[in-house]
């Protein structure tokens, strides 16, 4: 008799049972079944069945003297605990599928491409083993090609035709890191262009790119390439991303960048090509300009303020604050070629070199020079913008008589304006710059009663500054501010100290014979471009130019005496056919007064 199967067929259910009632009552049940159907059951086969239903997980252990028996309870549990797992392995998945989509559209938007190889350079320049994009699928390609990158997918096969009118396809193997989205730019745009590069180990190192046109339109290969350069440029002076020759191209001019990047078109492209060059900040801060110049919900005049922003911030080349060391014997030659006298001055220049080759970043105060007029003060700042290889821009303080004239004024305005500080970045194109802060100490109080002088405390501290015809805060970890002042009495406490002050007192009568001789007549001679010999100036004569600008400070009065001396001396040689013009006390005092 099959009873594990007639079993299966008639589940029952037992509560709170022990071993012998289940027994019992089995027993009663089968045997009724039994009888009914004329067989007999014996205990064993009882016991048997008994067994089945526990394997079956109908009934518990029967050892356990108290066991609760439900023939459906543990099987819904299972079920219900399996359903459980399932939902949680969905769910789970579901969010894998859309992290993997973020992620593939991450990737997408980068635009890299597995079988690349990223070269990662820090070079500002192409070289043999730092070129800009590597290619093969030639033998031999020429030193330019003339064509335009193809692929939709992929915007990395270059396809081009020799001068049998063959078409020949390229594919990029290695690109410089830096280049990546500007490849693809070209690729997804069509934009023709020329290589320029040269075959090494197989392969065609891509060192320069030019606009071309296969239509010969000379005008329109002009402006493009006016931009291809810009680009490029930026690329090569910035870092690589952290994610993922025939003549040289006429170098463009300042002036001309500010053109390139005037229309909202160019701008757009320079952020599809360049975009990774700015800081992050300013990046997402570009991208909503851009989005506030194609909206329809806000004025036309709101639309060419965001414009107006946007290619000012643009045209600055913004750098990290890391700097390469700087020699600092050279650093002393070119204060003692600018400079004369002024140890205390070069000294703490020398210094402040020294911390800048221990730290890589500049120190976390500016230099303010106290002297009176003409001593040399803003040639200083020259000379220290010539040491730390960086662009230089000036603000003259005593013009400033509103504090917004430094800040700007909101674009709700229709007259708003960037404010000086803003103009001064743009004007200098970088955002490593060294800031001249002219006569710090003749910026007049406003009607506010506050001195307009006290809005550069954010730009000296190095913790940003912010525009509020911008919107937006301008890195300042890479400026190096200089001030000069005749009045310190006039300088708030807090402007003071942001600086490290430097006395500069004025010449004596020997140093100005000394500056005379050796420092402005020479500078004069180049300027005007004279040659050796052709103005002698005696010892009595330089003593009567001293004597006549005694009583005046500083040494400006001498640099204007020397011009005065050399320009006669032309006019001699002109007027009169002679070579040479000698100067002594008596002719000085005659053309001095």
């Amino acid at each position: 008799m099959d009873f594990e199967e007639l079993l299966k067929q008639n589940h029952m259910g037992y509560t709170a049972a022990t071993d012998e009632d289940i027994r019992d009552g089995m027993r009663s049940f089968w045997m009724d079944v039994m009888t009914d159907r004329g067989q007999n059951v014996s205990d064993a086969e009882i016991d048997s069945v008994l067994l089945t239903y526990q394997e079956l997980g109908f009934i518990a252990d029967l050892d356990d003297p108290a066991i609760h028996v439900n023939p459906y309870k543990k099987k819904v549990e299972e079920a219900q605990k399996k359903e459980k797992e399932i939902r949680e392995i969905k769910e789970v998945k579901e969010e894998k599928k859309v992290e993997a989509t973020v992620i593939k559209e991450e990737k997408k938007k980068e635009k890299r491409v597995s079988d690349w190889t990223l070269l990662i350079s820090y070079e500002d320049h192409p070289t043999g083993k730092s070129p800009m994009l590597r290619l093969e699928g030639e033998e031999d390609v020429p030193h330019h090609i003339d064509g335009a990158f193809t692929n939709p997918e992929r915007s990395d096969a270059f396809e081009y035709h020799d001068e049998a009118g063959r078409l020949h396809t390229l594919t990029a193997t290695a690109i410089d890191k830096r280049f990546v989205r500007f490849i693809h730019w070209l690729g997804t745009n069509h934009v023709f262009i020329r290589l320029l590069g040269e075959m090494k180990e197989g392969k065609y190192n891509v060192m320069r790119i030019t606009a071309a046109d296969p239509n010969g339109n000379e005008a329109l290969t002009s402006a493009n390439n006016s931009f291809l350069q810009l680009v490029m440029k930026r690329l090569w002076a910035s870092c690589p991303p952290k994610e993922i020759i025939e003549d040289d191209p006429e170098e463009r001019s300042e002036e001309d960048e500010a053109v390139i990047l005037s229309d909202m078109a160019s701008m757009i492209d320079f952020m599809k090509t360049a975009g990774d060059t700015l800081p992050p900040a300013i990046k997402a801060w570009a991208y909503r300009n851009i989005a506030m110049t194609k909206s329809g919900t806000i004025s036309q005049e709101e639309q060419r303020h965001a414009q107006r922003a946007l290619s000012m911030m643009l045209r600055i080349q913004w750098q990290s604050s890391f700097f390469p060391s700087i020699d600092p014997v050279r650093a002393r030659e070119i204060l003692d070629e600018e400079l004369y006298g002024m140890n205390e001055v070069k000294q703490r220049v020398i210094e402040t070199i020294i911390q800048i080759n221990r730290t890589h970043t500049l120190p976390g105060y500016g230099l303010l020079l106290v002297g009176p007029a003409g001593t040399g003060k803003s040639q200083i700042a020259y000379a220290v913008a010539r040491i730390l290889k960086l662009p230089w821009t000036s603000l003259d303080m005593s013009t400033i008589h509103d504090a917004e004239a430094l800040t700007g004024s909101p674009r709700v305005y229709t007259n708003a304006k960037p404010g000086r500080i803003m103009e001064a970045f743009a004007e200098a194109r970088s955002s490593n710059l060294v800031f001249i802060i002219n006569e710090l100490d003749k910026a007049d109080a406003g009607s506010s009663l506050s001195n307009p002088a006290d809005t550069l405390l954010t730009l000296l501290d190095g913790l940003g500054f912010t525009d509020n015809y911008i919107e937006c805060t301008i890195p300042t970890s890479g400026v190096y501010p200089i001030a000069t002042a005749n009045d310190i009495s006039r300088i708030s406490d807090p402007l003071l100290t942001r600086f490290a002050l430097i006395e500069i007192p004025d010449y004596t009568a020997e140093e100005r014979k000394i500056i005379f001789r050796d420092y402005s007549m020479p500078r004069v001679f180049r300027k005007m471009g004279m040659k050796e010999g052709e103005c002698i100036v005696t010892d009595d004569g330089i003593d009567a130019v001293v004597e006549r600008y005694i009583d005046q400070p500083g040494v400006r009065s001498l640099e204007q005496a020397a011009e005065h001396i050399a320009a006669n001396t032309l006019y001699q040689i002109e007027t009169r056919g002679v070579a040479s013009v000698t100067f002594d006390r008596m002719m000085i005092r005659k053309l001095l007064g």
